[in-house]
C-alpha cells in the first residue's frame, strides 16, 4: 500500500487542507498542538471509518456541523479514493456518505460496505471485519501510549491480545468448540446408550410375538373352515326356502287369477241378467206394437185441422194488434186534450193576437174538449170488451192447436214403434244367442276356479314350511354371523400382531442403527478428546512458542539498538518484556524515560516484523507510522534512530515528531503549524 494524498475538512483543527505523502519516509514536523496527530488520526479514519467507543465528536471541528476526509492511495497499481464524512444532527454526531473510487469507478456504500471493501483491498482476514483494527494498530500505526498500555496490561490480557493479533486464537477457539462438541457427543452417548438397554430384550418379544402369530393364524384356518361350512349351510338353507319362496307365490298367483275368475263370472253372470232383461221388455214392446191400431192418413187429416186453427189464429192476432192500435191512438187524444184543457184554463192572454181570452171562450172550448174525451172513453171500453173476445178466442185455439199436435206425435211415435219392430226382433234374437254363450263362458270359469283351488289348496302346505324354513335360516344366519365375527377377531388380532411386530423391528432396526451410531460417537468422542484437543493444544504451543522465540530474539535486537550498556532483553512466556543489568531484573516502572519509550519501540517493531511474517500477503506491510516514537529518548538514543529507520528497510515511512533531529534522518519532510486555532500546511 502507498499512501498518496489525504485531503482534510473541518477534520479536527484543520479547516481544509491537502497533504501529499512522497514514497520513502516522511516526517510530520510541528510543535505540540499543530495537527500532526490529526493526520494520523485522519488516515485511520477514512481507512476503517469510527472505532468502537470512538465518537463524531474527537474529529469534529468545534462549530462545525459536518466533516469530511478524502484519502488516495495505491495496492497492487490500483488508484483508490476513498472518502468519509461526519454530519452532526442535534446533539448526535454519526457516519454518513461513504464511496470508494477503484481506478475511477465510483461506488456509494454503507459504512459497513465500506470497510470491508477496504480489508478486502488490504487483505486483511476476514476475522478481522468486525473487531477492533488491531492488525493495522500493531502492523501500522499505533499511539507510543497505547503500546506501553499493552506492557503494562496484565499477563492474560497481553497473551490473548497477542493470540488475536497472531491468527492464533483460533486454536483456542478449535479447543473450546472442540470441547463442547467432546460434551455434548457425552450426552449424546449417554442418550443413545439408554436408547440401546433393552436392545435384547426387544428381540426377545419380537420371537414371542411371532410364535403367538403362527398360533393365530393355525387358529384361523380352523375358524374359516367352519365358517365356510356354516355359509355352505346358509345357502342350502337359503336355496330351500327361495324354492318355498316360489311356490307361495305361485300359490298367491293363482288366488289372485281365482279372483279374476270370479269377477269375470260375475261379470258374465251380470251380462246374462241384463240381457234377460233386456229380452222381457223387448218382447212386451213386440207385443204392444202388433196390438196397435195405426192409420197414416190420420195423421195428415190432423195436420190440416192444426193449419186451419192456426190461420184462424192469426186473423184474430191481426185484430188484436188492430184494437190495440185503436186504443192507444185514442188514449194519445185524451192525453193531448187534456193537456189542452189545462192550457187553455191557465191562458189569461192569446198567444196569436196578444188579447185576452175571454172566459166564456174558454168555457165553450173547455166544454168542447171534455165531450170529445168522454166519447174516446166510451169507444176505448168498447173496444176493451172487444179485445177480450178475441183474446178469449185466440186461447180457445192454442188449446185445439195442442191437442191435435199432441195427437199427431202419438201417432208419429206410434209410426216409429212400427218401424223399429223388425229390429227389436233381431235384437231378441242376439240376446238369445249371447246368452247361451255367456251360460257357457260362466260354466268353463266356475270349472277353472274349482281346478284353481284344487291347486291353491295343495300350494297352502308350503306356508307352514316357510316359517320352519325361516327359523333355519335365521339360526344358520346367526352362526355364520357369529364365524365371520370370530374370523374378523382373528384376522383383526392377526394384524395388530403383524404391525406390533414391524413396529418392533422397526425400532429394533432403528436401536441397531442407535447402536452403530453410539459406537461411532464413542470413538468421536474418545478421538476428540484423547488426540484432537491434546494435539490442537501441542500446535498451539508449539506455534507460540516459535512466535515468542522470533518475537523475544527481534525484541533484544531492536532494543540492543535502541539502548547502549550492559542491558539485555527477552520476553516471558507471557510476551512480557523481561530488562536485566548484570543478571539483576530491572522493574518497567522504574527505568527512565528514554528506556521505557525504547522498550516499547523495540517491542513495536518487534510485533510489527513477527506479524508481517506471519500475514505476508497483507497489503500494508510495507507502510509504517510512528507516533512520536523518540518521546525522552537522550541525544545518544535520537542518533541511533538513524540506523534504526535504515534497518526498518519499507517503501514508505511516516514519523510524527517535534525533535528537530528527526529531520536529519528521512528523505522528505512534511511541515505543519497552527495558526488562530487552524492548522495548516507549511
Amino acid at each position: 500500500m502507498k499512501l498518496k494524498k489525504i485531503s482534510l475538512t473541518n477534520i479536527r483543527s484543520y479547516e481544509n487542507e491537502e497533504i501529499e505523502f512522497p514514497q520513502g519516509s516522511t516526517l510530520l514536523s510541528g510543535d505540540i498542538g499543530s495537527g500532526k496527530t490529526s493526520v494520523l488520526l485522519a488516515i485511520e479514519f477514512a481507512l476503517f471509518g469510527l472505532q468502537p467507543g470512538q465518537r463524531g465528536a474527537s474529529l469534529l471541528k468545534n462549530g462545525k456541523k459536518e466533516a469530511k476526509v478524502v484519502m488516495e492511495f495505491e495496492i497492487d497499481n490500483q488508484q483508490i479514493i476513498v472518502e468519509r464524512t461526519i454530519k452532526k444532527t442535534g446533539r448526535t454526531i454519526s457516519q454518513d456518505y461513504c464511496a470508494v473510487t477503484i481506478d475511477d469507478e465510483k461506488t456509494e456504500c454503507s459504512v459497513t460496505e465500506l470497510k470491508d471493501k477496504v480489508l478486502q483491498l488490504i487483505n486483511y482476514p476476514k476475522e478481522f471485519a468486525k473487531k477492533q483494527n488491531l492488525l493495522y494498530k500493531f502492523t501500522v500505526y499505533t499511539p507510543q501510549e497505547e503500546m506501553k498500555e499493552i506492557i503494562l496490561q496484565d499477563s492474560a490480557t497481553r497473551v490473548n491480545t497477542l493470540r488475536h493479533v497472531f491468527g492464533i486464537d483460533k486454536y483456542k477457539a478449535i479447543i473450546d468448540n472442540a470441547t463442547f462438541l467432546s460434551s455434548k457427543l457425552r450426552e449424546e452417548k449417554r442418550i443413545k446408550q439408554a436408547l440401546t438397554e433393552n436392545l435384547e430384550q426387544d428381540k426377545l418379544e419380537i420371537i414371542e410375538k411371532e410364535n403367538e402369530l403362527e398360533s393365530k393364524h393355525y387358529n384361523l384356518a380352523s375358524v374359516e373352515k367352519e365358517l365356510f361350512l356354516k355359509t355352505d349351510a346358509r345357502k342350502k338353507i337359503q336355496e330351500e326356502k327361495e324354492t318355498i319362496v316360489s311356490k307361495i307365490e305361485e300359490k298367491k298367483y293363482l288366488e289372485k287369477e281365482i279372483d279374476k275368475s270370479k269377477l269375470m263370472t260375475s261379470t258374465k253372470e251380470d251380462s246374462v241378467f241384463s240381457n234377460k232383461k233386456l229380452l222381457l221388455a223387448l218382447q212386451d214392446q213386440i207385443k204392444e206394437v202388433k196390438s196397435l191400431d195405426f192409420e197414416e192418413s190420420k195423421i195428415f187429416e190432423l195436420e190440416q185441422e192444426i193449419l186451419k186453427f192456426k190461420s184462424e189464429k192469426k186473423g184474430l192476432g191481426e185484430k188484436n194488434l188492430e184494437i190495440t192500435s185503436q186504443i192507444s191512438s185514442l188514449n194519445l187524444k185524451n192525453e193531448e186534450s187534456a193537456s189542452t184543457k189545462k192550457n187553455i184554463e191557465r191562458m189569461e192572454i192569446c198567444p196569436t193576437c196578444l188579447q185576452d181570452v175571454d172566459s166564456n171562450y174558454k168555457a165553450n172550448v173547455v166544454n168542447k174538449l171534455e165531450s170529445s174525451i168522454s166519447e174516446n172513453v166510451r169507444k176505448m171500453e168498447f173496444l176493451h170488451f172487444e179485445k177480450k173476445q178475441v183474446l178469449e178466442n185466440i186461447a180457445n185455439l192454442e188449446d185445439k192447436v195442442s191437442a191435435k199436435e199432441k195427437e199427431v206425435q202419438d201417432l208419429k211415435i206410434l209410426k216409429i214403434k212400427t218401424q223399429d219392430l223388425n229390429e227389436k226382433e233381431a235384437r231378441v234374437k242376439e240376446l238369445e244367442v249371447s246368452n247361451v254363450s255367456l251360460e257357457k263362458d260362466i260354466k268353463m270359469l266356475n270349472e277353472q276356479i274349482n281346478t284353481l283351488k284344487a291347486s291353491v289348496f295343495e300350494l297352502s302346505r308350503y306356508e307352514s314350511i316357510f316359517q320352519e324354513k325361516q327359523e333355519e335360516l335365521e339360526k344358520a344366519l346367526s352362526e355364520e354371523r357369529t364365524a365371520e365375527i370370530k374370523v374378523a377377531e382373528l384376522k383383526k388380532e392377526i394384524e395388530v400382531f403383524n404391525r406390533q411386530i414391524e413396529e418392533l423391528k422397526e425400532k429394533n432396526k432403528k436401536t441397531q442403527e442407535i447402536k452403530k451410531e453410539l459406537e461411532h460417537v464413542t470413538l468421536l468422542e474418545s478421538w476428540i478428546s484423547k488426540k484432537f484437543i491434546p494435539l490442537v493444544s501441542f500446535v498451539e504451543r508449539n506455534v507460540m512458542a516459535k512466535l515468542k522465540l522470533e518475537f523475544s530474539k527481534l525484541f533484544q535486537e531492536w532494543f540492543s539498538m535502541l539502548v547502549e550498556g550492559d542491558f539485555t532483553a527477552r520476553l516471558s512466556d507471557d510476551f512480557t518484556p523481561i530488562i536485566e543489568q548484570q543478571d539483576y531484573e530491572l522493574d518497567y516502572a522504574y527505568l527512565s524515560g528514554g528506556e521505557r519509550t525504547a522498550v516499547a519501540l523495540a517491542y513495536r517493531l518487534s510485533l510489527n516484523q513477527v506479524i508481517n511474517s506471519i500475514l505476508g500477503k497483507i497489503k500494508t506491510r510495507d507502510f509504517i507510522i510512528l507516533d512520536e516514537p523518540t518521546d525522552g529518548f537522550s541525544d545518544q538514543q535520537l542518533d541511533k534512530m538513524r540506523d534504526v529507520l535504515q534497518q526498518l528497510n519499507v517503501k514508505q515511512l511516516i514519523i510524527v515528531s517535534h525533535e528537530q533531529k528527526i529531520e536529519n534522518f528521512v528523505e522528505n519532510i512534511i511541515r505543519l503549524k497552527r495558526e488562530n486555532n487552524v492548522s495548516v500546511k507549511i
